[in-house]
């Protein structure tokens, strides 16, 4: 057995698109895809708060205010001549202006006898452009210039102008330090990418150690070698598991070193005292729980492998596999669904609920047993399923 996998890992290590897949993806390219998806947001952003917005007032007459504040900032605003006769909507949609204030009669009224006034904003809301956040932004420093007016005509004191404009005000006072809130917030998504990496790790391999084989006609080789046929079945599994667990673990380290260079960098503190936070045990068994994890993978993508009759053919049924991975994270994900009770032995749900828990830390890890088992349980099924797949003549050479 150990020649097999011997003998398979020299074979996949020599191959450079799976030391590609397994080392160079997960240290270079998963944090410059992530640096690249914030900074191209982060500039985009940007662009839209600096971006000089075109626009139409009308009825400017009444709200002489507005009008000359929206006109001095001209660094932001753009005023451009607008019918009020034209339709708004097209104007939009042509470019002519970005967004269109119609402002009404009674504005300019007494704010006791008129009431709470109303502006229209006609603008396209679809795209990033932050129109409703800008043109809001000078409409209420005029709100809170008429507040004030009004306050100093009833003679009210700034006390009272608080208690007027929030009667009651509830604090909050969360009793979750900082690890759990966050972990909380990025808790589910950390099984997400471990999972989906740990199967794409892993998927290359199957891919060539069964269907591969029979493509190049070693398969036949092999089996007529001197070695039990549930050794083959057990090296080229433990091969399959090998990259996919390195594939993760890399990819988990690369990402937490990453995370603390930049935040180093840049100086936030708060991600290095998180990562911190979380002790050597906590890591260790998250990734002790990846182990029966893997093992589900390999053994299902191996009797894939075997069956499939060319590596492309291998490679079309794996693909379909991935929803079944994302199914039992989502479930992780939603409110309500803890580690406690019947969703401790939910296979991969309860692994994803557990490494939320740890990130948290909340773990209860009496709940480590019901994990181990539920996970170690079909993961002995399925290599047992693999070696009984492996014995049929049917299956290898369909």
């Amino acid at each position: 057995m150990w020649q097999v996998f011997s003998k398979e890992l020299k074979e996949l290590l020599r191959d450079k698109k799976t030391l590609f897949f397994m080392i160079a993806l997960p240290v270079l390219l998963f944090p410059m895809i992530f640096g690249g998806v914030a900074f191209i947001s982060g500039q985009a952003i940007k662009d839209a708060q600096n971006k000089v917005l075109k626009y139409g007032l009308i009825g400017a007459e009444y709200a002489p205010q507005l009008s000359s504040a929206l006109r001095d900032a001209t660094d932001k605003f753009e005023w451009v001549a607008v019918d009020p006769q034209q339709d708004f909507k097209q104007l939009i949609k042509d470019n002519v202006v970005d967004f269109v204030l119609v402002v009404p009669e009674s504005f300019s009224g007494d704010l006791f006898s008129t009431g709470q006034q109303k502006l229209e904003l006609h603008l396209n809301d679809a795209s990033l452009n932050m129109v409703y956040n800008r043109v809001n932004d000078q409409v209420e420093k005029l709100s809170k210039q008429r507040q004030q007016s009004a306050f100093a005509q009833l003679g009210v004191n700034p006390e009272q102008q608080t208690a007027l404009l929030e009667p009651i005000l509830l604090e909050k006072n969360n009793i979750a330090d900082k690890r759990e809130d966050w972990g909380e917030k990025i808790g589910g998504i950390v099984p997400y990418l471990v999972f989906i990496l740990c199967f794409q790790g892993a998927m290359y391999p199957a891919s060539d150690l069964g269907a591969g084989e029979k493509e190049r006609g070693t398969l036949e080789t092999l089996l007529i070698s001197p070695i039990d046929r549930y050794k083959i079945v057990l090296g080229k599994f433990f091969t399959i598991a090998f990259a996919g667990a390195t594939s993760a673990l890399i990819t988990v380290a690369s990402m937490a070193i990453w995370g603390i260079i930049l935040s180093q960098g840049m100086a936030i503190e708060f991600v290095v005292q998180f990562m911190s936070a979380i002790s050597i045990l906590d890591f260790i068994l998250m990734f002790l729980m990846l182990i029966p994890v893997v093992s589900i993978f390999a053994s299902v993508l191996l009797c894939l492998s075997i069956y499939a009759r060319s590596f492309k053919e291998a490679q079309s049924y794996m693909g379909a596999l991935i929803i079944f991975i994302i199914m039992p994270i989502v479930l992780a994900m939603l409110p309500g669904v803890t580690l406690s009770g019947g969703w401790a032995w939910v296979p991969l749900t309860n692994v994803a609920l557990a490494m939320k828990e740890l990130i948290k830390g909340t773990m209860d890890y009496f709940a480590l047993i019901a994990i181990f088992g539920s996970t170690a349980l079909i993961a002995g099924a399925l290599i047992g399923f693999c070696v009984y797949w492996f014995n049929q003549e049917k299956v290898l050479f369909r």
